[in-house]
């Protein structure tokens, strides 16, 4: 009998970031101030670089774009699928000299050009589980070309769980080792809000057993190491913010085929329809709407299929062929710096193991907080904490929590 389980694969140093439109007065603020980047005001120099120069509260904005400063964010893992750890990851922005902080649109409005991201990242949790990686975001000729890529080295020792169908559902150790790349180009499609990006996911794990006896769980298959996939990937960003947005949508329609021509051991394709959107409610309040679909094809590793992934759900726990997500968040501004937020989420997984109809229904809810770090960025971070079905997690976020 197969495993009809999945892994969350990617360890990477730094969160794509996608591009920025549809700007509000907070990106000509943006404009104005990095025109006089490369001469700091007397002001800003007599504050600090981690106060702002408008209200003189603590912020990153000048320490990051006029200081090749960096951004470091701890990780705290929570997940009951890996046990407690944390690491940390640094991120470094970085604007060319001379580059512009905007372009100027089909509509003739200023759109913020995200600055070079860059980052490293390390963890390690208490079952054993580590990994380590480094990536990239850059923007090219005033962001009509994008880059997006990364390299992690992971082990992990992690539970998956049989499909139930024949046998009662088992819990399986295993522990996985391997090198994830993951490399995307992108082209902006004329003056608009829309990308045609090619990429390349490589992946090679090693996949051992914790109990020998656990083999005739599996087949061959399973073992299979080596995926190599390309594919193309439309999306359209209508945000105003590409770190933490106040309006706009965001759809991104993504195909991969995995092949032997291009050194895949196995042979699959992977689909993924996702898309956010986000509505203003007065002054204080915003509405965020998530949905997110995956389905996958053909010869797929147990490692390699979809996951439910939301806030309070365990890495590796519910699994299939397709699985489908919805979330809202409401984002309330208690002043100029501080946020609260709430949650609710619900997913599905459904294909070879369960059909649609008989598959559970895995619900999560849960709080945070956020602080606006860096003002000219529109970044904010905080902490989030989910209730699962199962269990709880405790999440540190930068920009937004939904990738």
């Amino acid at each position: 009998m197969r495993m009809h389980q999945g892994i969350l694969v990617a360890c990477l140093a730094t969160t794509a970031i996608g591009a920025a439109s549809d700007a509000d007065a907070q990106v000509e603020r943006e404009a104005d101030n990095a025109s006089t980047s490369s001469t700091p005001s007397t002001r800003s120099s007599s504050q600090g670089v981690f106060r702002d120069r408008d209200d003189g509260r603590f912020d990153m904005s000048a320490w990051l774009l006029e200081h090749h400063g960096f951004l470091p964010v701890p990780i705290i893992v929570t997940d009951p699928a890996l046990g407690y750890g944390g690491g940390v990851a640094l991120t470094f922005f970085h604007r060319p000299q001379g580059a512009p902080a905007t372009r100027t649109g089909a509509d003739g409005k200023p759109r913020m050009i995200v600055p070079n991201i860059m980052g490293v990242m390390a963890m390690k949790t208490e079952n054993g589980s580590h990994a380590y990686g480094a990536g990239a975001s850059l923007h090219f000729r005033e962001d009509a070309w994008r880059y997006k890529g990364g390299l992690g080295k992971s082990d992990f020792n992690i539970d998956f769980y049989t499909s139930g169908r024949l046998l009662p559902e088992q819990q399986v150790g295993v522990n996985l080792q391997g090198l994830l790349s993951f490399q995307q180009v992108s082209r902006r499609i004329g003056d608009g809000d829309m990308f045609l990006s090619a990429q390349w996911i490589y992946m090679d794990m090693d996949p051992r057993l914790e109990n020998a006896g656990d083999r005739p769980l599996f087949t061959d298959l399973d073992f299979e190491q080596v995926s190599s996939g390309v594919g193309l990937t439309f999306e359209y960003d209508s945000r105003d913010n590409p770190f933490t947005s106040s309006r706009g949508y965001l759809f991104q329609a993504q195909g991969n085929a995995y092949l032997p021509g291009i050194g895949s051991d196995v042979e699959f394709q992977s689909y993924r329809v996702h898309g956010y959107g986000f509505w203003p409610l007065g002054e204080r309040l915003v509405l965020g709407g998530r949905a997110d679909v995956r389905h996958v094809e053909g010869d797929v590793p147990f490692y390699r299929l979809p996951y439910i992934d939301l806030r309070g759900v365990p890495s590796a726990r519910y699994q299939d062929d397709t699985t489908g997500v919805l979330e809202a968040e409401l984002r309330w501004n208690l002043s100029a710096r501080w946020a609260g937020v709430g949650f609710l989420g619900a997913g599905r997984a459904w294909g070879e193991r369960a059909g649609f109809d008989d598959a559970p229904t895995v619900v999560t809810r849960g709080l945070g907080v956020r602080y606006l770090i860096a003002r000219q960025l529109g970044m904010y971070v905080g902490a989030d904490y989910a209730w699962g079905p199962e269990d709880q997690a405790f999440i540190i976020q930068m920009g937004s929590a939904w990738r």
